[in-house]
């Protein structure tokens, strides 16, 4: 069995959406056996992994930064997914925090590492921004914690400008 929680970009060219979901599908396809995905089911990467995991038969735990998440972040073009991943997880971790802010994220993303056998990162492994919370700090804290990191960029992924 193995557990794998999932950091990753948000912004996905839409040319990359079905690149980055067949990546995450084969990824996946190692990890079938008992299978338990950990997400924040933010839009992006983070929603795709979470449906890879659903669609492979695996357990779907999903991490909820903050109590006005829902409200506060989900955009109505999310909102679909979001609700419908939501309801297929076995297991949603609301964060106590109020509001949704980076240390929420923050909070929400050292739950994410605490539950992680391995981090899939869907990361083109640009450094940090110095904000703190982004993709690759969670990639620096996950290696720091000797959590092996599965990196996924495949050719033609890209970035919203």
């Amino acid at each position: 069995m193995a557990t794998l929680a999932v950091t990753g970009h948000m912004d996905l060219t839409e040319g990359s959406v079905p690149l980055v979901r067949a990546a995450l599908r084969e990824l996946l396809q190692a990890h079938r056996e008992g299978l338990v995905g950990v997400s924040c089911i933010a839009a992006g990467s983070d929603s795709l992994f979470a449906e890879a995991v659903v669609e492979a038969g695996g357990r779907l735990v999903v991490v909820i930064p903050s109590e006005d998440y829902r409200a506060a972040k989900v955009k109505p073009d999310h909102a679909v997914v979001f609700d419908r991943l939501v309801a297929s997880a076995a297991e949603v971790l609301v964060i106590p925090h109020a509001t949704a802010n980076r240390e929420a994220y923050e909070t929400a993303n050292k739950m994410l590492l605490e539950r992680a056998d391995r981090l899939v990162a869907v990361w083109n492994g640009e450094p940090p921004s110095g904000k703190g919370g982004g993709t690759a700090d969670v990639v620096i804290e996950a290696r720091e914690a000797g959590i092996p990191v599965d990196v996924v960029w495949p050719a033609g992924a890209a970035r919203r400008a």
